[in-house]
């Protein structure tokens, strides 16, 4: 039997047009972490036959198959992520051949499915019903901006597949910009705020809709919607953050990155622009090392927004059409 390394592992995305039929990959994602597995449960037949061995025998009752991946974030293949994760997007040109496309939560169960496509040296597999439970934007200096993905799925269904990949834009450590205003309207005009890192997480809480008559799932269903980072900074003084936590005063937030070393269109860039409506700190740890500079981590954690009546605002721009 063939051995091989994880770099010829390839993975793809696609979104279902049919909710649970398996459809081939859209993009080739270039990921640097891939860990997704078949699981199963057993039910053990305890039945006592006169010894005192435990059980007699078991049966697979039910079948799926969950993990994650990651990798830098790239233009355009992450929309289709984005999709995933909050489930309705409004595509426009915004000028010549690129495209501004704006994510909003689909206020539903049911966000659109993805099939996840693993094309290997031994037997390529394709993973139907994909649903995303959870993705981590991660900004750090002196790295490419990352992403981990948390997925659940049916199980794997043998398949045929070819990996094609397009060459996309990635987003650097100095293309980021930080920004905090008192609401969403005042984050355009605010001045950037320097940090040093910072984490988004979205998790949406999935179910595994069990039922009876099949060990597959009927459906994997999403619940109530969360959004929670960290940020790191230098001490600088205290009204830039402990004065805010303390206060106990609500920010808006808006994490943004843009690739101005590459134009798309006539004169526009590959962007990724994260708006948090409506964000309160629940905590800040000073860390006052002898010997080295004074640095912060605050917690924080988005809510909805009532005077806007949403949570946030994303908007992906690159030359994808549509997702």
């Amino acid at each position: 039997m063939a051995k091989a390394i994880g770099r010829l592992v390839d993975l793809g995305i696609g979104k279902e047009t049919a909710r649970g039929t398996a459809i081939a990959p859209t993009y080739w994602l270039f990921k640097t972490e891939l860990d997704y597995q078949e699981k199963f449960e057993q039910a053990i037949d305890e039945s006592s036959v006169g010894v005192i061995a435990d059980s007699i025998g078991a049966e697979i009752v039910k079948k799926w198959a969950e993990g994650s991946f990651g990798g830098d974030i790239k233009d355009k293949s992450f929309g289709l992520l984005l999709l995933a994760l909050f489930g309705s997007v409004t595509s426009v040109v915004k000028e010549t051949t690129a495209y501004n496309h704006t994510f909003s939560l689909l206020g539903s169960a049911q966000h659109p499915s993805l099939t996840l496509g693993i094309n290997d040296q031994w037997q390529d597999y394709q993973f139907a019903l994909a649903m995303i439970e959870s993705l981590e934007i991660r900004y750090e200096r002196g790295k490419f901006i990352t992403y981990t993905a948390n997925f659940k799925s049916k199980k794997g269904t043998t398949a045929t597949l070819t990996a094609s990949y397009t060459a996309e834009n990635s987003f650097r450590p100095h293309d980021f910009v930080f920004k905090m205003a008192a609401n969403l309207a005042g984050l355009t005009a605010a001045s950037p705020v320097v940090i040093k890192s910072a984490t988004l997480r979205f998790e949406k809480n999935l179910e595994i809709d069990d039922v009876l008559g099949s060990v597959d799932p009927a459906d994997i269903l999403n619940k109530q919607f969360v959004c929670t980072g960290t940020i790191e900074a230098l001490f600088d003084d205290e009204a830039t953050f402990k004065t805010v936590v303390l206060g106990d005063t609500v920010k808006a937030l808006r994490l943004d990155i843009i690739n101005s070393s590459v134009t798309i269109g006539a004169a526009s860039n590959p962007q990724l622009k994260i708006d948090l409506a409506k964000v309160k700190f629940n905590e800040i740890t000073r860390k006052t090392p002898i010997g080295d500079l004074v640095a912060q981590t605050l917690g924080f954690k988005a809510y909805y927004d009532l005077s806007v009546s949403k949570m946030f605002e994303v908007v992906l721009t690159n030359t994808a059409v549509s997702y």
